[in-house]
């Protein structure tokens, strides 16, 4: 309750002026409370979560290029063509998992076991509720 007290207040004041920031902080903020991170926890976890984060995110910018290419181009793709992005597709998706199994391995010293898969959960409860809330605003605008 405190950090989403600490949060509103942050982004009342516009410290957070981009998007992605105020997102990242409430991501931040989510994932700390979901996992009731002690102090000494926090210190430990979130280098090593921003590290990974920051990796994954980037592997995320090049998959939705990817995706994004596959929308328009991919009725004029030639078979060579589609085998290399099929590859490089699954390149992707086995970057991530090594991602996220270095993740894992470099928390077990830092958190239990159980905290570890409250972040797994947290993150998707996150990424869930903020699928909501964009599609709240959306409804909004779109209304008469």
């Amino acid at each position: 309750m405190r950090t989403l007290l600490i949060i509103a207040l942050l982004t009342t004041t516009g410290l957070f002026a981009q998007r992605g920031e105020r997102v990242r902080a409430f991501k931040t903020a989510h994932i700390t409370e979901a996992l009731s991170l002690t102090p000494a926890e926090a210190e430990k976890f979130w280098p090593i979560y921003n590290k990974h984060e920051k990796e994954i995110r980037e592997l995320k910018m090049s998959e939705r290029q990817m995706m994004r290419r596959m929308d328009t181009e991919l009725e004029g793709m030639t078979e060579a063509e589609a085998d290399q992005l099929l590859a490089q597709s699954l390149d992707h998706k086995t970057q991530m998992l090594a991602h996220y199994k270095a993740l894992v391995t470099e928390l077990k010293p830092v958190l239990p076991n159980k905290k570890i898969l409250l972040l797994q959960k947290a993150e998707e409860d996150f990424k869930r509720m903020l699928l909501n809330r964009m599609n709240q605003r959306k409804k909004k605008e779109n209304r008469p």
